[in-house]
């Protein structure tokens, strides 16, 4: 079975979920509390029926799981349908709720297990759940005898596929607009962190493992080690902006220095923060680095010399030069998957403002933005 249904008080108003799940033709129920009586007594608890026990989750994604069971044979012809409650972990008490119509039980008919549990509606990615399970037994009058509940059951969802990604790409390209020459990257820290790189890590800046900025589901976020780096320009110069929310101190360095044909480049992810611009992550990787196997496995690769973000091509001057584009229209935020040694570039201060109020550090994506967000959770 692909999708349960979701219980709900039958003298509730139609609830989002409920609007989502009524082409299913599933059954819905009163709401049920987790000792198999509902809160007015209608449904009854019945020992013929047998409990749950041995609960299995597996084949977990960012918006599915499967779960199967061991059952007595008692009464296991009777069985009519399975109750299976479902809830962030950080809410194992809910269900005492303040309002009868907030969906809280999925239903689902009794049907070979293992089962499939799927909506983006009800399951976030990265997220941990708990569920237990009861089994019920439909009556003629429309009630349900119910055993008593399983054992309660951790799991964590998983992260997005490059399914989902895919689909955050089609929309990043859908808004990325045309194409700008630049020719450096750059990386604004504090003059403390350019002096730590020189002193104690060898003229180096070091990788370090990406925050948790952007889509909930993102395979990279707290996995990834990586350097930021920046390549947008001012439409009015053409050359990166004097401002920067992390500190006055930038270092630059040629574009092919970071950008070439040994190169992999993958697209990250897709986000903004309640404001009309969007960030696009993009991932440049040397090509067999322990990154660039990382990515392999998780993003969807970009072909270097032809996609909507950020290319790399040989000049049509035939002289042997690199020409680079980046995207008009959203923000690169280019991770970097090796250190770099300053050497490579320069650093000097610029001379614009610190506005750490754009700042993206673990900045939490607007899940309500119809541009950036695709139907898995939030």
């Amino acid at each position: 079975m692909e999708v349960p249904g979701l219980a709900h008080t039958l003298s509730s108003p139609l609830s989002p979920c409920e609007g989502m799940i009524k082409d299913l033709s599933l059954d819905s129920i009163q709401l049920c509390e987790r000792d198999g009586k509902s809160q007015d007594g209608s449904i009854s608890e019945m020992e013929e029926l047998p409990v749950p026990q041995n609960i299995k989750i597996s084949n977990i994604t960012c918006d599915s799981f499967k779960i199967c069971w061991d059952m007595e044979a008692r009464g296991k012809e009777r069985i009519t349908h399975y109750f299976i409650d479902l809830n962030k972990k950080e809410n194992k008490n809910s269900n005492k709720f303040k309002h009868k119509d907030v969906p809280t039980k999925l239903v689902a008919k009794a049907v070979p297990l293992p089962m499939t549990v799927r909506g983006h509606w009800f399951l976030s990615p990265r997220t941990e759940y708990t569920v237990a399970v009861q089994t019920a037994s439909k009556q003629t009058d429309g009630d349900y005898a119910v055993s008593e509940w399983s054992e309660i059951i951790e799991f964590c969802t998983g992260d997005y596929s490059t399914v989902h990604l895919n689909q955050l790409q089609e929309k990043a390209e859908a808004i990325a607009g045309r194409m700008l020459t630049f020719s450096v990257f750059y990386r604004n820290q504090n003059k403390e962190y350019f002096d730590h790189c020189r002193d104690a890590q060898e003229n180096r800046m070091l990788p370090s493992v990406k925050d948790n900025s952007g889509s909930h589901g993102s395979p990279i976020s707290g996995k990834l080690e990586g350097l930021y780096f920046c390549c947008n320009t001012e439409f009015n110069t053409g050359k990166p902006p004097q401002d920067s929310p992390y500190g006055r101190h930038r270092f630059e360095v040629r574009a092919d220095a970071l950008f070439n044909s040994d190169t992999s480049l993958y697209f990250g992810d897709l986000y903004c923060m309640y404001t009309a611009y969007h960030y696009v992550i993009l991932v440049l990787a040397p090509k067999g680095s322990q990154g660039d196997e990382f990515c392999k496995e998780r993003l969807p690769a970009l072909d270097i010399t032809n996609n909507r973000f950020l290319t790399c091509k040989q000049s049509e001057a035939g002289d042997g030069r690199l020409v680079f584009h980046h995207a008009q229209d959203v923000i690169l935020e280019v991770i970097y998957t090796e250190p770099v040694d300053l050497s490579l570039g320069k650093v000097g201060e610029i001379s614009g403002h610190q506005l750490m109020s754009l700042s993206t550090i673990n900045a939490k994506k607007d899940p309500s933005c119809k541009t950036c967000n695709i139907s898995v959770g939030r």
